[in-house]
């Protein structure tokens, strides 16, 4: 890790940030380096009494985060963890400005996948099985006396995270999305009726950090609630589609024989259809209406992956067969030339870029290869996309938002019994392949991810 040791060349955002973390601590920060992330992250070391304490940073995103609540909120699920004896980091607590969540570091890696070994792998997978299930061990009142809602139901149970981040979804709207809504009536259709089982849920589970064959800390517990536990089996199958964790399949089975229980592979279904949407619906507007710092291409990756995986796994419950459509021969219009110089101007700055502009180098690079792919091949995918629509509504719309606000309505129309939901899977399954398919350069981790079936 290469970390900075000059004050001056901090922001007066962050000289303010720093300051805060010596009062709320006491000692003085020697050494920091940002972490180049969608978020505001920092690496921290404090001196103390002739002792180096090692920080972390978690700042609140900008595009999300209208006050510094989730922070505190994520701050006293930690101090229930780590009274339980479950490894996390320890909340110091929350800066309102800049707004950030100060955590001690850790030590260990992130993404299981960066493991060499095998068996280390897998006994880390088993090491991290057996928290997940000491989390879903504590008594859920310690949650509910730090400020969690206890749900009313087993339908609010199993809903989970869903109500928030559909308010927060229509509160932003900013044009239709027909998959959601076809989605988002789908799960509240089908959820089901015999979880009774209530307890916390990491719901963006599989997140840890680890060395040697064991986990070191559980991490990022921002959307955690209290709710029905296989939704954390469900949040480790969406996890592995950008970090992959081992067989699901078996990690499933070994969390029934750890807990004493057979799990339900419907039900652990269902939970990865619904959490699944968490990323359309908080990602959709900031889409229509990017702002300046998002880095869009991964954003947009993450809707439309995180979007696809899910339908899949409906096809699979419904018994419904999805077909990936060919994609089409390229017609370049004549920005095409415009398009490609631009990636290649992109491409050499990235190739040149300091350390600390490296990020904003490679997310606008990004965006030039996702450019120059649609120039070549949009007109003729948007053509099928109209065809599909016009083979679903009978009538073709002009253009993509005329066809976007007429099958929503048809949507919004048909939820109420779902007669025609398996014509609008396969249609939404093809547009998201279609979307993909202009992305591939772009997807790095996420390419041909998929979610494999468990049961």
């Amino acid at each position: 890790m290469k970390m900075s040791s000059n004050r001056s060349e901090l922001s007066p955002e962050w000289q303010r940030g720093f300051e805060w973390v010596e009062r709320q601590l006491g000692g003085q920060v020697t050494r920091w380096e940002a972490q180049d992330r969608w978020r505001p992250a920092w690496f921290l070391e404090l001196e103390r009494g002739g002792e180096t304490i090692p920080l972390y940073w978690r700042g609140a995103r900008a595009e999300f985060h209208r006050t510094t609540k989730p922070l505190e909120r994520e701050g006293a699920v930690l101090e229930v963890l780590e009274r339980n004896g479950i490894p996390v980091p320890h909340p110091y607590g929350v800066c309102s400005d800049p707004p950030g969540l100060l955590l001690s570091r850790l030590p260990g890696n992130f993404n299981l996948g960066t493991e060499p070994s095998p068996e280390k792998r897998a006994q880390t997978l088993e090491h991290y099985l057996e928290l997940l299930a000491a989390t879903h061990a504590i008594d859920p009142a310690e949650f509910v006396a730090a400020g969690m809602r206890m749900p009313a139901s087993g339908t609010e149970s199993c809903l989970g995270d869903l109500p928030s981040f559909e308010r927060e979804y229509r509160r932003n709207r900013k044009r239709p999305d027909p998959m959601i809504e076809f989605a988002v009536g789908w799960v509240r259709r089908n959820v089901p009726q015999d979880r009774t089982k209530v307890r916390f849920v990491h719901c963006d589970s599989g997140q840890f950090l680890f060395e040697d064959g064991r986990v070191t800390g559980l991490i990022d517990f921002e959307i955690s609630y209290l709710g029905d536990p296989a939704a954390d089996l469900a949040g480790m199958r969406s996890r592995q589609l950008s970090e992959p964790l081992g067989d699901m399949k078996r990690a499933v089975q070994r969390y029934g024989e750890i807990v004493g229980e057979t799990i339900d592979t419907r039900a652990v279904d269902y939970h990865t259809i619904r959490f699944g949407l968490s990323n359309p619906l908080s990602l959709a507007p900031v889409l229509a209406e990017p702002v300046n710092t998002m880095n869009y291409v991964q954003y947009l990756a993450w809707y439309v992956v995180y979007s696809r995986c899910p339908l899949e796994v409906m096809g699979h419950t419904l018994g419904v067969d999805l077909e990936r459509p060919d994609l089409p021969e390229p017609t370049p219009t004549e920005s095409h030339t415009a398009a490609s110089h631009l990636v290649d101007v992109l491409g050499e700055r990235r190739a040149a870029a300091t350390a600390r502009d490296a990020y904003d180098a490679d997310r606008l690079y990004r965006v030039a290869q996702f450019l120059e792919r649609s120039d070549r091949y949009r007109p003729a995918l948007e053509s099928d996309n109209l065809d599909d629509v016009e083979a679903l509504l009978g009538r073709r719309p002009q253009t993509w938002q005329a066809a976007d606000e007429e099958l929503e309505a048809f949507v919004v129309e048909q939820n109420a019994n779902g007669e025609r939901d398996a014509e609008l899977l396969r249609l939404f399954h093809r547009r998201l392949c279609r979307e993909e398919s202009l992305l591939e350069p772009t997807l790095r981790e996420l390419k041909d991810a998929r979610i494999d079936p468990i049961d």
